[in-house]
């Protein structure tokens, strides 16, 4: 069984406590800041409270991997600064026991932090995600809390309009009420209720809304035909009470299919992260052969068969006399020795070129058709394309159907890319989700090499300088995150670099610091060699 030295216990359970505390700060701080967000879409929906609790817990999942790494720093500089403001740094560094010693039990205890981060990204939070953005979605398809005010006209029942001239203090009694039933416009019937006075409540199991309405006329337009320009009377009918109940079930909330929304990048874990990368990548090869394919039909490709490739290498080889007289002979050919040939078998290259360029091949006469005679011969006409072989009427017929094969390719083309761009954009989001779930963790493990420095280098413990270092470089850090996705969702660089981007500039910074809390660095900045550029006579001011 390993033994915990009581240093260990003694730094552990330093930092075990001001972690808890600062980590229910942070993740309180940031559940009010998303909270606010979304207020506008929340209030007014009249949302009980019990689902107001709900979208709470699930917000602080989502924002545990982002509280994590500001309780690492707030606590380490606590820990390191309450240390060393009471020099029980200074005498632990006197008993031999380094610095590094002393952040190695700091450094198990964030490896475990790390570890939870890393399961809450990979398991939770996909959850919490799909739980929240559901309801989310719910509340803003959800209509307003039924309000009706005087004098205003509300809307909120679907197909009437519903004025109240003065309401009772008792919000049941109304007067110089005003109805209008449009739900039957579309066949030109419209429909007007106004009475003196009446009442309205909801019934005891808050189902329904009733409007009971006295001494009042009903006013009704019968359907008539656009066109028609005649004239038609409107019915007009008394009534000393009238009753209208309305169904409450439009404003309560309707619970939407999870599953509409779990192909979203941030509600997948890594193995399901994998597997969709792995299917945009072949979509996006898929989409790019099927426009090739749809493009390859619109183009005519002739490959020459062996007779045609032997004829042109005939035609190569020669040259065609001038028409002159009453025959068509065939001129001499350049003929190579079968000595030359045998003799240069084997040779290199270099060589053979040289007795080639010395050499003269014999030419003879001799054609390979037999004369051909032909009386009476007559000059033809000279075309200059083969355009000109067309008819006028065929070659406009043709150059039509071009145009339309280019604009179809064009626009094939162009919305092909756009599917493509939107694929390679998922992709990136994907990948950057991917990779955001461990570098989030390993975030928490650098904010240790960043806060517990800065504690032994400050000599400040307390909450205020702790909650200040925490506050700037953590701003740092989700500035950089969200830089680094935007330029990746751009494609400047890789979407596995832009998530690492942030640990990657925050190692240095910590290493840095811990160097110079290893050397007794009394200041983080130092302006002596700023001071030895300045003059001697100013220099000597300064020290003064």
């Amino acid at each position: 069984m390993v033994q915990i030295k009581k240093i260990d216990q003694l730094l552990v359970s330093s930092f075990v406590g001001p972690f808890i505390v600062t980590f229910f700060i942070a993740l309180f701080v940031l559940v009010m800041q998303t909270l606010w967000l979304y207020i506008d879409e929340i209030a007014g929906k009249g949302v009980g409270f019990f689902l107001l609790v709900e979208l709470l817990g699930y917000m602080s999942v989502s924002m545990i991997p982002l509280a994590l790494p500001i309780a690492v720093l707030i606590s380490s500089v606590m820990v390191l600064g309450n240390l060393a403001e009471h020099y029980e740094l200074s005498s632990m560094k006197s008993a031999g026991i380094s610095l590094w010693r002393v952040m190695v039990p700091l450094m198990a205890v964030t490896i475990l932090v790390s570890v939870f981060s890393f399961f809450c990204s990979n398991n939770f939070i996909p959850v919490s995600n799909l739980k929240f953005r559901s309801r989310l979605y719910d509340i803003r398809r959800q209509k307003p809390a039924l309000n009706l005010e005087q004098g205003i006209f509300n809307d909120d029942f679907q197909g009437y309009s519903i004025r109240i001239g003065l309401k009772d203090p008792d919000n049941r009694t109304i007067h110089e009420v005003l109805i209008i039933d449009h739900s039957e416009s579309n066949d030109g019937r419209i429909m007007e209720i106004s009475a003196e006075n009446g009442e309205m409540y909801v019934t005891a199991d808050e189902r329904y809304f009733v409007m009971r309405l006295y001494n009042g006329w009903q006013y009704r337009e019968p359907a008539v035909s656009r066109d028609s320009k005649e004239k038609y009377p409107f019915i007009r009918t008394s009534f000393q009470e009238w009753h209208k109940v309305f169904d409450l079930q439009e404003f309560e909330l309707e619970r939407t299919d999870e599953n509409l929304f779990k192909s979203h990048q941030s509600m997948l874990t890594a193995g399901q992260l994998l597997s969709a990368i792995d299917s945009i990548d072949t979509s996006t090869a898929e989409r790019l052969e099927n426009l090739a394919e749809s493009n390859r039909k619109y183009f005519q490709i002739f490959k020459r068969g062996e007779k045609e490739e032997e004829d042109t290498e005939d035609a190569k080889d020669t040259e065609v006399a001038e028409v002159g007289g009453d025959t068509i002979s065939v001129d001499t050919l350049e003929v190579w020795p079968d000595s030359l040939r045998e003799d240069t078998l084997g040779q290199p290259a270099g060589e053979v070129k040289k007795q080639l360029q010395g050499y003269k091949p014999p030419r003879r006469s001799g054609s390979r058709v037999n004369p051909i005679s032909q009386r009476n011969l007559e000059r033809l006409d000279t075309l200059h394309s083969f355009a000109q072989t067309i008819p006028d009427t065929r070659l406009a017929e043709m150059y039509g159907k071009a145009k339309t094969f280019a604009r179809t390719i064009h626009s094939q083309t162009e919305t092909a890319l756009r599917s493509i761009d939107r694929k390679r954009e998922s992709r990136v989001n994907h990948v950057f989700e991917l990779h955001n779930k461990f570098s989030m963790a390993v975030a928490c493990f650098i904010f240790l090499f960043i806060g517990a420095p800065m504690g032994a280098i400050v000599r400040k413990g307390g909450f205020g300088y702790p909650l200040l270092i925490a506050i700037v470089f953590f701003m740092f850090y989700m500035i950089m995150t969200i830089f680094s996705k935007n330029i990746a969702e751009r494609f400047v660089i890789d979407a596995v670099l832009a998530a690492w981007l942030p640990c990657l500039v925050l190692f240095p910074i910590g290493l840095v610091l811990t160097y110079m809390a290893m050397r007794d660095y009394k200041q983080v900045v130092s302006f002596d060699p700023f001071l030895a550029l300045l003059p001697r006579r100013l220099r000597k001011l300064k020290v003064e």
